[in-house]
Order: structure tokens, then C-alpha cells, then sequence
């Protein structure tokens, strides 16, 4: 199959149609699935809900319950009898609800990469649910629909343009720099601890002792004995994600990747992480650096830690949630860009 006979037949696919093919049908079945779950921990007693570790109320399942019902309903009158305002209303409110329930998906899956172990596993699968059902939720919602080309076909009976590989507009290009500069005090913090020295009155022995205490995973201590610290590296993975949503060459296959170079990348590649992670930074960051702020007015009290002084916890909190809630709300803004500049337009 050559690439032209690829391209036409993809357009032509049902999955890029809408109706009630496969999108809601999907959504439906995670629905039930999702209520099942809530359910079966709800009657078990089973926490799905961590703050810290600390775990939630086990009634909070009764929550996932509601969430999954509401959307099994929604899914099934979207299949039924197409897409209403009112359905469209409660999509985006499951949604919404499904996306507060992902909370912590991207703190699991560092986890997972460093080989460390994830506190509860039955609330990390209530994240990676969750987050599934917000894609799933939003496809439903958000309907495509493409019209005909022509009387020829060309471009198929749903024929589509894909957009040409663009940069992005002068802000949204000045929101990736402030994300990218937020992080740089964020790195320099925890390479120094990573290379021996003191911050904020903690040497890096000492810090290496309290991550082996916590039970950090041997990559993680492997990397801090070589001068390297996990989360930079993290950190500059979201740097570069954030340039490669702005920038034309993250639209595009490198020429490194062999037969793959030249051709576009899908859009869910760069869009998933960028999801994850601006859905989980950004709050976290901007709740942090509310409480830091309160903290330093007087009106809360930052609990010391292992930190010599409340002070010297407050310094560290200022520099890591300025650089989670900068670099959160930036991925925003930048995968808001990169959705529009890349959406498929209809073939005229």
C-alpha cells in the first residue's frame, strides 16, 4: 500500500468520522467500567483517594460511582440519538470530574520509570482510568466532522487537509521561555545537592540519606552518587517537550528515525504527555505557591521538614512550586497552540 492509497484510505476510515461508530461507544463502555470500579471499592472499603499518604475516605468511591453513571448515561443518548447541547453539557462536566480524578497520574508514572513502587495501586488505576476517560470524554464532546472534496472524491467522502508544520505565534512562543527560565533555579538547586554541596542548609550527603530513607529506587540513588539528579533530567525532557509543541520541528520525524523521517507526528504523541502533565503541574503549582505565600504573610505555618528551619523549607517551596506552576501554566497555553495549529481542516 503506497502512501497515496494509505492517506485515502485513512480519511476515509470510520474512526475519523463522527457518530455513533466507536468514539461514545468507547466512552460508554469506560463509563461502565469506571462505576463498576468505583463500586467494587466503595462496597470493599478500599481508598481511591491519596493526600500524601495518607489515604482518603473510602466513601470517596461512591464519587467515582456518580462520575461513571453520569457518563454512561450521557455516552449512551450520544449514541442513541446524536450529539444535544444538554448531552454535551454533562459530557464536559464528567469530564472535568474524570480530569480532578487523574490528579496524580504523572506523580505514578516517575515513579514507575525510576523503578520505585507506587503507594496504592488501586489508586494509581483509578488515575490511568480517569485520564483515559477524559480523552474519551472530550473525543465524545468535541465531534469532527469533515465534508466531501468534490464530486471526484479526491480526498475521500470525509476528505481532510492535515496542516502544514508551523511555529507558533510570538506570546505563545514568550510562554515557553518563562516556563523553560522557571526551571533553571529549580535545576541549579537540586544540582548542587546532587554534587556534594549545601542548599538551604542541607548538604548532599544528607540529602542523599533522606531519599534512600524515603525509599527512593536504585536509578534514582545511582543517579544522585553520578552528580545527576532525576527530576532535572525530568525537567529537561519538559523543556523539551514545551519548545517541540511551539516550534515546527515537533510536528515532524527527525531524520534519525529512519523510514519514519519527513512525516508528520500524530497528534496524540506530543499531546498526551503535554496533557498529563499541564493537567497535574499547573494546580500543583499554583495551589503551592498560594500556600507559600500565606506561609510567608504569617498566616500558615511551613512545617520544617528535613530542613534545619521553617525558612529554609520555605526557600525550597518558593523555587520548586514558582517552577511547577510557571512551566504548568506555560505547557498550557503552548498545547492550547499546538492543538489549534495542528486540527485537520476540511478539504474544499
Amino acid at each position: 500500500m503506497d502512501r497515496t492509497t494509505w492517506t485515502t484510505w485513512t480519511t476515509r476510515a470510520p474512526w475519523r468520522r463522527w457518530g455513533p461508530c466507536w468514539v461514545g461507544r468507547a466512552a460508554m463502555v469506560w463509563a461502565v467500567v469506571y462505576a463498576c470500579f468505583g463500586l467494587a471499592c466503595a462496597l470493599s472499603g478500599t481508598p481511591l483517594f491519596y493526600l500524601g499518604e495518607a489515604p482518603g475516605p473510602s466513601a470517596l468511591g461512591w464519587g467515582v460511582v456518580g462520575v461513571g453513571s453520569l457518563a454512561a448515561v450521557a455516552c449512551g443518548a450520544v449514541v442513541r440519538s446524536g450529539l444535544r447541547p444538554v448531552l454535551r453539557v454533562l459530557l464536559w462536566g464528567a469530564c472535568v470530574l474524570a480530569g480532578i480524578a487523574a490528579f496524580g497520574l504523572l506523580m505514578d508514572v516517575i515513579t514507575l520509570v525510576f523503578g520505585q513502587g507506587v503507594d496504592s495501586g488501586v489508586a494509581a488505576a483509578n488515575h490511568a482510568l480517569a485520564a483515559a476517560g477524559v480523552l474519551l470524554l472530550a473525543a465524545t464532546a468535541r465531534p469532527v466532522r469533515y465534508r466531501s472534496a468534490g464530486a471526484d472524491g479526491a480526498d475521500g467522502a470525509d476528505g481532510a487537509i492535515t496542516a502544514a508544520p508551523s511555529a507558533a505565534s510570538r506570546p505563545v512562543q514568550l510562554a515557553a521561555c518563562a516556563g523553560t527560565v522557571a526551571f533553571l533555579p529549580y535545576a541549579a538547586m537540586k544540582l548542587v545537592w546532587a554534587s556534594g554541596g549545601t542548599f538551604a542548609g542541607v548538604a548532599g550527603e544528607e540529602m542523599l540519606a533522606i531519599s534512600e530513607r524515603n525509599g527512593a529506587s536504585g536509578i534514582w540513588l545511582t543517579l544522585e552518587s553520578w552528580g545527576l539528579d532525576a527530576t532535572v533530567l525530568l525537567a529537561a525532557l519538559g523543556v523539551f517537550l514545551l519548545w517541540g509543541l511551539v516550534r515546527p520541528w515537533g510536528q515532524v520525524f527527525p531524520r534519525w528515525t529512519l523510514w519514519l523521517r519527513g512525516r508528520q507526528v500524530p497528534r496524540w504523541l506530543p499531546l498526551t504527555p503535554a496533557l498529563i502533565g499541564a493537567a497535574t503541574l499547573a494546580p500543583y503549582g499554583v495551589f503551592g505557591v498560594g500556600y507559600a505565600t500565606l506561609a510567608t504573610a504569617g498566616v500558615v505555618t511551613m512545617r520544617r521538614g528535613d530542613f534545619p528551619s521553617s525558612s529554609d523549607a520555605l526557600l525550597v517551596a518558593w523555587i520548586g512550586m514558582v517552577a511547577f506552576a510557571v512551566y504548568g501554566v506555560a505547557l498550557i497555553v503552548v498545547t492550547r497552540s499546538y492543538w489549534l495549529r495542528t486540527r485537520s481542516v476540511s478539504a474544499a
